[in-house]
């Protein structure tokens, strides 16, 4: 064995007295370089000291935040033993483990995990995962891995669940109170390799771990935007799994099926059984958007299925969105009803209108009317189209429910290339029934 005097070891103490911060919070910034201070702003300060000890010494050399060239004028041997000594925040500054609320990116989440589960007694407040990591944990038990036993309350984001040859880089079994799954959790729009081309130009050699990345990263900026836009906050439902969720039919926030994704979540009293919560984002910030849930029940009075293509126009109190894709994901038959998620960028406002488009090409009407003029349709009146009498929509921020009716009850078929406008009738409907009770 070596003696002492041989072997240096140097043990690092993060002393916390206090924090006396004020001010606005930095961002992050490149190591050694010190954040940039505007006329009348004031540097975020800290009464944080990073205390470098050498061999017997009992006298600490400080080490400054930002300044690398402290740990050369403390004697700093990069290829010696170091030793990390952290301390308590009990014996800091008193603080209650229920104020704590530790967030953990990747690997980092299940080390908070870690850290909650040897608090002891009594528990931390909160714990959020930001796309926990998924080799070695994904399956593991909870003793192995973030989980709502962890802390009084766990959440987390997954965004990049996607597998590779049986493994993922983000966790995709629910691990916390609330699993959140933006965009159902497997990938993240804006960040598909089409985008490649964008990241050589900025990142060169690196583009390809840029690309990689974006996903896995995009848990901390969708964290991030909720703090960013406290008036902006996304909202995601309580649904077993992302195609469900995109027919529109987990749209409810009745007994809790629906929360705030990030910083601001409702807790509340929690049950030990995780909720699987969806939502669709924008591809950047703020990444908020606004869920509706449409359905129409369609009567084809052809034989056979037909498969077109439609579009919608809403308008609302506060603003229009035109050409919206519709997609049934099937052939219409007979007498059936659809449901399918649109989801809006913007705030519309209150629905008044729809417009809704049957989006054929100019060749495929002159079949259809050509396919008229030759099929005997029989003496009644000549039903040969898409019979489309009424739309209901419920606003999944609002929860708020309408259906909408032919502004034409006349004339209910809809032909390609056709648009037909429906307006709002539950209003009417609630009337009548007042004015007869």
């Amino acid at each position: 064995m070596e003696s002492p005097l041989r072997v240096s070891l140097f043990l690092l103490w993060s002393i916390l007295i206090q924090s006396g911060a004020y001010g606005q919070s930095p961002g992050p910034e490149p190591f050694g370089r010190r954040p940039q201070v505007g006329k009348g702003e004031t540097l975020q300060q800290t009464e944080t000291r990073l205390l470098l000890f050498e061999g017997g010494t009992d006298q600490g050399c400080q080490i400054q935040l930002h300044r690398p060239d402290t740990l050369r004028q403390c004697g700093f041997n990069s290829s010696l033993p170091l030793v990390m000594i952290i301390h308590g925040w009990s014996e800091a500054a008193q603080l209650s483990p229920s104020k704590v609320h530790l967030i953990g990116y990747s690997l980092g989440a299940h080390v908070s995990g870690f850290a909650g589960s040897h608090i002891g007694k009594h528990k931390i407040g909160r714990i959020t995962g930001l796309d926990a990591a998924g080799p070695l944990f994904e399956g593991a038990g909870p003793n192995d891995r973030l989980s709502p036993d962890d802390a009084k309350f766990v959440d987390s984001i997954h965004t990049f669940t996607r597998e590779h040859m049986g493994l993922s880089v983000g966790i995709k079994e629910p691990i916390a109170h609330y699993d959140f799954y933006p965009n159902g959790g497997s990938f993240q729009p804006g960040c598909y390799f089409l985008e490649l081309y964008k990241h050589i130009a900025k990142y060169g050699l690196n583009a390809f771990t840029q690309t990689i990345k974006c996903a896995h990263e995009r848990s901390v900026h969708l964290f991030i935007d909720s703090l960013q836009h406290p008036d902006m906050q996304s909202t995601a439902y309580l649904c077993n799994n992302m195609d469900t969720f995109s027919q529109g039919l987990c749209l409810s926030c009745k007994k809790g099926r629906c929360n705030r994704l990030g910083y601001y979540i409702r807790q509340g009293q929690q049950s030990k059984k995780s909720k699987k919560l969806f939502l669709v984002t924008r591809a950047q910030s703020p990444f908020k958007v606004y869920h509706y849930q449409f359905k129409i029940q369609f009567l084809n009075q052809i034989e056979k299925p037909v498969e077109p293509t439609f579009t919608m126009s809403l308008l609302g109190t506060e603003e229009e969105m035109q050409k919206i894709p519709v997609t049934l994901g099937e052939g219409i038959t007979n007498n059936k009803t659809y449901s399918f998620l649109i989801t809006l960028d913007s705030d519309i406002g209150e629905l008044v209108s729809i417009k809704f488009k049957w989006e054929n090409s100019a060749v495929w009407a002159n079949v259809w009317n050509t396919v008229q003029t030759i099929i005997p349709w029989g003496s009644g009146p000549l039903y040969s189209g898409l019979v489309l009498k009424s739309i209901k929509v419920k606003a999944g921020e609002t929860q708020q429910r309408m259906t909408f009716c032919s502004e034409n009850l006349d004339d209910l078929q809809l032909h390609p290339t056709q648009e037909k406008n429906f307006v709002r009738c539950d209003i009417n409907a609630k009337k009548m029934k007042q004015k007869n009770r």
